[in-house]
């Protein structure tokens, strides 16, 4: 029981903002520019913000007709943040992946069940021991499909009753969108034995593969 016990207590302090600064290479010194899309024809952009970049990364690489995620600062008003100044909370910016996918394979309406099913939306600023505006829970909409979309699923949900307690998910228009430092790139591949990874991680990935089975990618 006393193993048991510190183990829990060990896990409970597990956040991705520790890790962090703990067990990666300090890149704060780089300047990160505005992402520039390179979007081909027939292809779409969603940026969601659910928690700490590396777990929402994960989780969407995971599925069928997604090109790529990028990890990412949005939502703030300081220009080139990084790392360091994002996670001090003070530039408003909120971490967040930009995905490009093909709506022809996955719709937009899809990715959102995915990203509501894979973090907690009635949590304020915070996603486990993962805590701050930079953990927000946000939908940034490119246009105005995306936006009634959002809104539209935000209600559904609150009507049937899913979450217990309200959803505090922002819907709001996408600004610039700042790519995260190289090393946030892919980080769950990359880190798997890493104590955030195995954790808290793997789960969310697990429970993708178990729910979503139909929406996975073929190996």
């Amino acid at each position: 029981m006393k193993k048991t016990a510190v183990l829990i207590l060990a896990l409970l302090g597990i956040s991705c903002q520790s890790k962090a600064k703990d067990e990666v290479i300090n890149d704060t010194a780089t300047i990160n520019e505005p992402i520039k899309m390179d979007i081909q024809d027939g292809m779409e952009v969603a940026t969601f913000a659910g928690g700490c970049f590396w777990c929402t990364e994960a989780i969407f690489l995971e599925l069928d007709g997604v090109k790529s995620v990028v990890s990412g600062y949005t939502g703030g008003a300081r220009a080139n943040p990084t790392y360091e100044q994002v996670s001090s909370g003070a530039t408003g910016h909120a971490e967040a992946t930009q995905i490009t996918f093909d709506p022809k394979k996955v719709s937009f309406g899809e990715l959102l069940e995915v990203f509501f099913a894979t973090h907690d939306p009635t949590t304020l600023n915070r996603q486990g021991n993962d805590v701050g505006t930079q953990y927000r829970s946000e939908i940034f909409y490119h246009n105005d499909a995306q936006k009634k979309t959002a809104e539209d699923y935000i209600a559904q949900l609150t009507a049937s009753k899913t979450f217990s307690d309200p959803i505090v998910t922002k819907v709001s228009p996408a600004v610039v969108f700042y790519a995260a430092e190289d090393y946030h790139q892919n980080y769950y591949n990359q880190n798997k034995g890493q104590s955030y990874c195995h954790y808290v991680i793997t789960p969310k990935v697990e429970k993708v593969r178990t729910k979503f089975k139909d929406k996975l990618k073929n190996e």
